[in-house]
């Protein structure tokens, strides 16, 4: 009698909380669950911030301090993973993640939350990066996909619970929503233990420009600068429109040239693959964002909604979110026609809230229009992410991570900065910002349906 052999045995892809990979997904989802409570956190206490530390003009500032911070340390982390492995640029992004917290949580002053804000950001873009180097390390290629959906879960319950906790706490001391999140990054540090001991793969060290730490510094600082120049500039053209535009064009310039020399050739040119892979991430952040950010206004200054009302609309949106990312984990589908579809239901979740502040129309009708937007998010993010590791050799995992985020968060940052000006062109009675609400969802449904015609360019070109 002979034994049957294993590869006579159907293959079954092992499961993200089996044995084997248990621990590394509970901690993985930790870190990020942390994370996004932070993030959400933020907005909701920044009024009592503002109070108490004497500042109004903390929200726009203290959010691009966030930004450009973590969009320098993308690039920095990337190649350190490229080069020595994620497991440094993970710990040190984390401890200076909780440092920034604890600053935050320790400020008397507005220049001291502010300098608070840019090390969270330090610290969160280096920790995201080596995340997701991390997943292509230890998960086979076939359960990445289930992987990225459990991110996009993580991303609920602070969705969900994190507004409201925030404020509760905050009514007693906004102080302890940064500090109460400390102390969970050591069992999240505990469950990640077997994977950051895990030696580096054997592969050959990344080569071309960008694998040159000190180019990809310099192009990060430009990128990093050139970003906050131009939204500094897109703030000021209401209020000075020479000035403005003269700050947006220098910050435009110093951009262009981080940009070409930080993402994958030909990505400005969105050529086939790749390139286009990690630009479409940019135009979905900026669609959608562009939007989500601007949903709570339209729906309490122009219907009347109460916060904790108009947030359930940004709720709903998650839990969208989280459905569409599933789906793409259980479907077998090629990756550009997910992608396009989940560009199609962006789009037209943009349009169905417009409507939102016709009046006669409920101001409810952005919860249906929300889920559709987000579940066309869940359905393209996690795709995109998945098909850029599968398109990345080994040694550029790390680069190739950090661009995903780059064009993530420049996306969302302009689109929310332009959507900002156009705000304020247009006007703050309810009537104007209905107006400007409706405009915004226009250019911003314009950037989704460009996404949708460009998702064919996803597929690499035929050899």
């Amino acid at each position: 009698m002979t034994v049957p052999k294993a590869l006579d045995a159907p293959y079954d892809a092992p499961r993200i909380f089996g044995p084997a990979y248990r621990t590394a997904t509970l901690g993985i989802l930790l870190v990020v669950t942390l994370v996004a409570f932070e993030g959400m956190s933020v907005s909701v206490i920044m009024p009592q911030v503002s109070k108490d530390l004497r500042a109004l003009d903390l929200y726009g500032v203290s959010f691009s301090a966030f930004f450009i911070a973590s969009l320098f340390a993308n690039v920095v982390a990337g190649l350190w993973a490229d080069r020595r492995g994620y497991a440094l640029p993970f710990l040190a992004g984390l401890g200076i993640f909780v440092l920034g917290m604890a600053l935050a949580g320790a400020a008397t002053g507005k220049e001291m939350f502010l300098l608070a804000r840019a090390v969270q950001g330090l610290g969160a873009g280096p920790t995201v990066v080596a995340l997701y180097v991390m997943i292509a390390r230890v998960y086979p290629q076939d359960v990445r996909p289930r992987v990225f959906a459990a991110l996009s879960a993580a991303w609920v319950l602070p969705s969900m619970i994190g507004p409201s906790v925030a404020g509760f706490v905050a009514q007693f001391d906004w102080r302890w929503v940064f500090y109460g999140i400390i102390p969970l990054v050591v069992p999240a540090l505990l469950m990640l233990a077997p994977s950051l001991r895990r030696p580096m793969d054997d592969h050959e060290p990344a080569t071309g420009p960008r694998s040159r730490p000190a180019a990809m510094t310099v192009a990060a600082t430009a990128t990093a600068t050139g970003s906050g120049v131009l939204l500094y500039g897109i703030e000021r053209l209401d209020a000075s429109p020479v000035a403005g535009a003269v700050w947006s064009l220098l910050g435009l310039a110093a951009l262009g040239y981080g940009l070409g020399r930080l993402l994958p050739p030909a990505a400005l040119r969105f050529g086939r693959g790749l390139p286009t892979t990690v630009m479409m991430r940019g135009l979905f952040s900026a669609a959608f964002f562009g939007v989500n950010g601007f949903i709570p206004l339209a729906l309490t200054d122009v219907k009347g909604f109460s916060v904790a009302q108009a947030g359930l609309a940004l709720t709903t949106g998650a839990l969208g979110w989280s459905a569409g990312s599933y789906l793409q984990s259980r479907r077998e589908i090629e990756p550009h026609r997910r992608i396009r579809t989940g560009a199609a239901c962006v789009t037209l979740g943009i349009l169905l809230a417009v409507p939102a502040v016709v009046p006669g129309v409920p101001g409810w009708i952005a919860v249906p229009a929300w889920i559709v937007a987000g579940f066309g998010m869940g359905l393209a993010m996690a795709t995109i992410n998945v098909t850029a590791l599968r398109q990345s050799p080994v040694n550029e995992q790390g680069a190739n991570s950090a661009s995903l985020s780059v064009t993530d968060m420049l996306g969302a940052a302009l689109a929310l900065g332009i959507a900002g000006a156009l705000s304020n062109l247009i006007g703050h009675t309810p009537d104007q910002i209905a107006v400007g609400f409706a405009v915004i969802c226009g250019l911003m449904a314009l950037i989704g349906l460009a996404a949708t015609f460009l998702a064919a360019r996803v597929a690499a070109p035929a050899t």
